[in-house]
């Protein structure tokens, strides 16, 4: 491969005692549980809108937040957020949950409006006084040896340079830490995307029912469900971590749908919403000091930093190490959502909405713990996040 090289003065614009790279829900937890520890926070995101998966990418489902017998598992942070996802849009969650009765038979979920949480997240992180640039690229991490000393960033304003004590990497894809130098993990993707519409059909029940949730259905290009049923056979997994890769997954689920839809009459339907990022689920995590498996259903740790429940098998409960957010040998980087280390089914469990919050909530609060005693993240009391974290709600072990 031919190379250039380059050198250049980067401007030096501030330094922050936390940056969080990446504004999806895991990365919205870490910012502002950090903040709420007195520490000033940047949180930096790729495109103008926060939420990441579960809004611009049109994943707008909290998954069930209970053991599937009435019992609520993931809760922290993870209650906050799903009450601003719904407090100014519809939401979905079952009547038994909403009045609290005794027997329960469903499980607590719900869907939400992915446009009017963008708005919500906006406005929370704003409230909350942590500082955001949108539109911005992380182009490098800036390492003295294994230490982070900062990020150069690239947007509208050129390149630049911010220096911090901690980064927490909740960009999804594992970049910061893997272009750090972090030991990490590639993954594999099933062929999956779809978009937003709306037809007819669906217009006349969301009027007959008086319910705008009823207005969007899906339209799909690959249509993989979670297990790998409906991937064509033969066809390479998807990275997500590799521009062409991304490109091409694109390209090609873009004119999957518009085939599909091309056989409607153009007057009976319309596309409403395009996902603004790629829908991949599992692309690259940190390998960490553990790695849960699945194995680990019903295992306690006593650096357990929050109890999750699986989303889609009743009864199966996971305690998520500390470890599995951090790398020893790299005392400020650390990481959270759906880079955490999971292997096999347990990184499914682990990377979607409610695991994403809850790790990124303890993400937060131990890089600010870490600043306060002059530790590593490596270092940190764990029993004393451990206490930090059940005083903000949260379930460290679940009861066997």
């Amino acid at each position: 491969m031919k190379t250039i090289e380059i050198k250049e003065s980067i401007p030096h614009i501030g330094d922050y005692d936390i940056i969080v790279a990446g504004g999806g829900v895991a990365g919205v937890a870490a910012a502002v549980s950090a903040r709420r520890m007195g520490r000033n926070v940047l949180l930096i995101e790729k495109t103008i809108s926060l939420g990441g998966l579960a809004t611009i990418g049109l994943v707008n489902w909290f998954v069930p937040m209970c053991d599937g017998r009435g019992t609520q598992i993931i809760k922290g942070m993870n209650d906050e957020l799903l009450q601003l996802a719904i407090k100014y849009g519809y939401d979905t969650i079952p009547e038994e949950w909403k009045n609290d009765v005794p027997e329960k038979k469903s499980r607590y979920v719900s869907k939400f409006s992915h446009g009017v949480f963008t708005l919500a997240l906006t406005e929370f992180i704003k409230d909350e006084g942590v500082e955001i640039l949108f539109d911005t690229i992380i182009s490098k991490p800036v390492m003295e040896g294994n230490h982070c000393a900062g990020l150069i960033v690239e947007n509208k304003s050129g390149r630049s340079y911010y220096g911090a004590k901690i980064v927490v990497d909740t960009t999804g894809d594992a970049d910061v830490l893997y272009r750090a130098g972090v030991p990490t993990i590639q993954g594999n993707n099933y062929n999956t995307f779809f978009v937003f519409g709306a037809n007819m059909n669906s217009c006349k029940t969301a009027i007959e029912k008086e319910d705008i949730s009823r207005l969007l259905v899906q339209y799909y290009g690959g249509n993989a469900n979670l297990y790998g049923k409906n991937h064509p056979e033969g066809k390479p997994f998807w990275k997500g971590t590799d521009g062409a890769d991304v490109t091409n997954y694109i390209v090609e689920n873009h004119i999957e749908v518009l085939n599909k839809i091309k056989k409607d009459d153009r007057k009976t339907r319309d596309i409403v919403t395009v996902p603004a990022m790629a829908q991949f689920r599992t692309t690259r995590r940190i390998d960490g000091d553990y790695t849960l498996t699945p194995d680990d259903a019903y295992k306690h740790f006593d650096d357990s930093i929050a109890a999750i429940c699986d989303f889609d098998r009743k009864d199966y409960l996971f305690e998520i190490p500390y470890r599995t957010l951090v790398k020893t040998g790299f005392d400020n980087l650390i990481t959270a959502g759906r880079s955490i280390s999971g292997e096999g089914y347990a990184w499914d469990v682990v990377r979607v909405i409610p695991p994403a919050i809850i790790t990124g909530q303890a993400a937060g609060n131990a890089s600010a713990l870490a600043i306060q005693t002059g530790k590593s993240i490596i270092d940190i009391d764990v029993k004393e996040l451990q206490g930090i974290l059940e005083s903000q709600n949260v379930l460290i072990h679940f009861n066997s």
